[in-house]
């Protein structure tokens, strides 16, 4: 049987309108920092009902220069969730402070609000928040603990782009937000991410540094400003989105409400095929919650655990379909341990939840035949599973 996965696991959904928006970009003669990137500034600003947005190369870059930009340094700590994908907490060490992990709602899979409070100390510089999946719970509570304790909400959006809570647009709800927009998010720009915020100075900030630390105000190109190309005002960073990049945010902005019927329809049928199986947890969404559907993940029921979910993994990828663990626990990686010494049972209801999540394939095209067949594979592995654990 072949291995290249007959359904992947995701896929972008490119058409004639991004081929024709990247194409016009590049017959432009202008693949930096030009009218692409300031349309897609003001697009994705709008969505997320900000004053600023600022492109970067990716969300890690945002994450990081939101970080630089609220003067979050060395002897600081960053209240953050352990069930994520590496980079949210990484950033935090990027600018020498320390991520202090607070375990998770077992509903939600987002940060527990009563714990984070719980965790907060005179060194506590900002909470930040992960979306999980998309999911914005708890993320107005989060915000009211913030100014409470009058210390920013960095909201990591990376993975909710388009979605809202109460009529509040993902993204709206932090100090400073960021978006990413990798190919298997709801739009992608093949790599790439968007800073949002209401905040003036730190747009300017993140501005600034995303282009190697130049003026703000700088008029380009560089010839319209002779001598200004090579004044940097502070330390800044390589972080520009390239108007190809941007000319496909772009498009995929203008298709958003259409992609994210199309996904809300995917999850949909899962929901409806899988919802009787007695030994899966299906995703809980807040019904105040429009959600932006980055994945689909399931959990199998506390009769399992990793050993069972990593035999259906591997059952189902023989049988070519694409699936995934999302997420194994941060501080259970090998760097974290080594550097920080956590161990097993440092944040129980993380490492119970990573030890039996499967995400199944899930992008905006795929056919009902194809959701059959994953369910069906699914509930044959899941089958051969219990046998095992019957025997025992």
């Amino acid at each position: 049987m072949s291995n290249g996965q007959d359904i992947p696991l995701s896929r972008p959904d490119i058409t004639a309108l991004e081929i024709e928006h990247v194409v016009q970009t590049l017959r432009s003669g202008r693949l930096s920092m030009g009218p692409m990137q300031e349309k897609f500034e003001a697009l994705v600003a709008a969505r997320a009902g900000t004053e600023h947005a600022v492109a970067v190369s990716n969300g890690t870059c945002g994450l990081h220069l939101a970080l630089l930009a609220l003067g979050i340094g060395p002897g600081d700590e960053v209240i953050t969730t352990p069930f994520s994908f590496v980079a949210s907490s990484n950033v935090i060490l990027y600018v020498g402070a320390k991520p202090v992990f607070v375990d998770i709602n077992p509903r939600t899979l987002n940060l527990d609000p009563e714990q984070v409070e719980a965790a907060i100390t005179p060194r506590t510089r900002a909470i930040l928040a992960v979306e999980a999946f998309g999911n914005p719970a708890h993320i107005p509570e989060l915000a009211a603990l913030c100014n409470r304790y009058e210390i920013p909400l960095i909201e990591d959006a990376c993975e909710g782009f388009g979605g809202t809570y109460r009529g509040r647009s993902i993204g709206s709800f932090g100090r400073i937000a960021v978006f990413g927009f990798y190919p298997n998010k709801q739009i992608t720009t093949g790599e790439g991410g968007v800073i949002v915020t209401d905040d003036e100075r730190l747009a300017n900030l993140c501005r600034s540094m995303r282009n190697q630390g130049r003026p703000v105000d700088l008029l380009e190109p560089a010839w319209q400003s002779p001598g200004s190309w090579l004044t940097h005002e502070r330390l800044g960073f390589n972080y520009r989105l390239s108007e190809v990049h941007a000319a496909l945010g772009v498009a995929q902005t203008k298709r958003l409400d259409e992609i994210l019927e199309l996904r809300s329809l995917v999850a949909s049928k899962y929901i409806s095929r899988l919802m009787g199986l007695p030994d899966i947890i299906l995703p809980t969404v807040d019904p105040e919650t429009n959600m932006s559907w980055f994945v689909f993940v399931i959990r199998l029921s506390s009769d399992f655990h990793a050993e069972n979910r990593d035999r259906i993994l591997t059952g189902m990828r023989r049988h070519e379909v694409g699936v995934s663990n999302y997420f194994p626990p941060i501080h259970l990686q090998p760097f974290y341990r080594s550097k920080f010494g956590y161990k097993d049972g440092d944040f129980p209801i993380t490492e119970s939840v990573a030890q039996r999540t499967l995400a199944l394939p899930f992008h905006n095209r795929l056919a009902d035949h194809e959701i059959d067949l994953v369910c069906q594979t699914l509930e044959v592995m899941i089958q051969r599973e219990k046998f095992t654990i019957d025997r025992r």
